[in-house]
């Protein structure tokens, strides 16, 4: 299944956390086509329920970001954002760097670019 099937088959049941959308906006802000890509964040984001990041999820970074540095496998910090503020609700992370959220536990994740 491609990952446009996947995301077709979830429609209606699928969200992205504030942060997700700040690394989007900033990918596109960088591009050499801002404009172009901006457009394509705003739609696509437009098509998902935006999750702001709470003292929950802030909650959840924190442990993550200890639990990461005792073990001596860190991540980047919004990959611990984002990891934190789905673990917080009970999400599953949908992305293609598995390499660095399975290291989260208690955290789903899914890769549709593999599948």
């Amino acid at each position: 299944m491609s990952v446009r099937e996947a995301f077709n088959l979830h429609h209606g049941q699928l969200c992205i956390s504030a942060i997700t959308l700040m690394e989007l906006v900033y990918g596109a802000e960088k591009s050499s086509s801002p404009e172009r890509n901006l457009a394509v964040v705003e739609g696509f984001a437009a098509r998902l329920e935006l999750l702001p990041y709470d003292s929950a999820a802030a909650a959840h970074t924190g442990m993550i970001r200890a639990e990461l540095a005792r073990a001596g496998t860190p991540i980047g910090p919004y990959d611990q954002m984002i990891a934190g503020h789905a673990r917080s609700l009970g999400l599953v992370v949908i992305t293609n760097n598995q390499r660095e959220f399975q290291r989260v536990e208690g955290l789903r994740v899914e890769d549709w670019v593999s599948q």
